[in-house]
């Protein structure tokens, strides 16, 4: 008996993506419970698991376009188990909206690192030897970004041409945009396209914040068992300065102006698979310890390739950190149909003027891009100005003030 393998559906009104890497061989037997390949969507990476267990034959090849519902494989269930193979009582299940974590490659030496499944796709397509990576991931875990990054110790020589570099690799290579990337480069060009962006700056003194962290950082932690970091400033800063500026909580929608009366706050973050924005939702009814577990919790998702479409839908204005990889000033592009994204930078020491006197102070650049449509100048500066005020004076947050 053959069992068809349908893509399921991942996501409401995702239709379609590409199968982005089969986890098992053409013809080789499958366990009930095994993921037998990925789905990549323009929001989100699913894995497909074996519903029973057989000889698996592939009806479509890696990187196709596929739609929801389509026959891509099927699974013959007369096949028994080779010699020497467990077949485990598993449950069936059908997809994940989000990578689990991954079982071993076979390992050519028992020291080999287990791989995430994007890595394990390049190990095999590369031909490399993994047990000659350092896994960079968590637990020692192999990335993507590390069998890319790889060199192997040992090379084939290759005759030299106009079209080779000097150590017999081509001059360029050609691959497919993956859905995600796809996606974040319509949905870029779209914002610029679409909507009058203006960008305007200012600075900070993060000197009271960071002194305020560093007075209560191990009471603060050992009541709520998360750290207290400087984004829960800035969510907490915005909050307060939308409700001063509702325009900026605002968005056009063809001849309407549609006010938000909720903040809910994404905050980017980088994947393997491209930026995302993960929503904290009602900001303005949440603590600072609420606010860094919520940030907590979708850091674990990011690192762990776990982020789903649920977490990013939504959301009324956008905070990205920059800073984080060391950029010193920005302009960031809005997040449609959001109106405005506050830009974070690096803290840098600089010397700065205060009562007469130069001193040196922790300083970083802030970026406010907006929707000349829905805000003015006067209210993305004022907004701006209340963000510094805030910062500045972190106890207007305990005052609410």
């Amino acid at each position: 008996m053959s069992l068809e393998v349908k893509v399921p559906p991942v996501g409401e009104s995702i239709t379609s993506g590409v199968l982005g890497a089969w986890h098992k061989k053409e013809g080789e037997y499958v366990k009930e419970g095994e993921i037998l390949f990925e789905v990549e969507t323009d929001k989100v990476t699913s894995e497909v698991f074996a519903e029973k267990s057989g000889q698996l034959k592939q009806l479509v090849a890696q990187g196709a376009t596929i739609e929801i519902g389509q026959v891509v494989a099927q699974i013959d269930t007369t096949v028994s188990a080779p010699t020497g193979v467990a077949v485990a009582q598993t449950p069936s299940v059908a997809v994940s909206n989000a990578p689990v974590a991954s079982t071993p490659l076979k390992k050519s030496a028992p020291e080999t690192a287990p791989l995430t499944p994007a890595a394990r796709f390049h190990v095999e397509d590369k031909k490399v030897n993994p047990a000659e990576i350092s896994g960079t991931g968590k637990g020692g875990r192999i990335t993507k970004g590390d069998v890319l990054g790889h060199t192997p110790s040992t090379t084939t020589a290759t005759t030299s041409t106009p079209s080779s570099i000097s150590n017999g690799g081509p001059r360029q290579s050609r691959k497919p945009l993956s859905p995600i990337r796809r996606k974040i480069a319509q949905r870029l060009l779209s914002a610029q396209q679409e909507n009058a962006i203006l960008t305007t700056f200012n600075e900070v003194d993060m000197s009271s914040v960071m002194a305020l962290r560093s007075k209560i950082q191990d009471r603060f932690t050992a009541k709520h068992g998360v750290k207290l970091g400087f984004m829960s400033f800035f969510v907490k800063a915005v909050t307060a300065s939308l409700k001063e500026i509702p325009a900026l909580n605002s968005r056009i929608e063809n001849d309407e102006l549609v006010e938000n009366h909720y903040y809910d706050i994404g905050v980017a973050v980088s994947t393997e698979k491209g930026l995302m924005v993960p929503i904290i939702r009602n900001t303005d009814q949440l603590s600072f310890a609420g606010i860094e577990k919520a940030i907590g919790e979708y850091a674990v998702k990011a690192r762990n390739g776990k982020i789903t479409l649920p977490d990013m839908e939504g959301g009324s204005f956008t905070i990205t950190n920059g800073g984080t990889f060391g950029s010193l000033l920005s302009t960031p592009i809005i997040n449609p149909p959001q109106s405005g994204i506050l830009g974070m930078h690096s803290i840098q020491e600089r010397p700065v003027a205060i009562n007469g006197r130069v001193e040196i102070r922790p300083m970083m650049y802030l970026a406010l891009s907006y929707d000349h449509r829905v805000v003015d100048g006067k209210g993305a500066v004022t907004f701006l100005v209340r963000i510094k005020e805030f910062i500045e004076n972190p106890g207007i947050a305990v005052m609410d003030l």
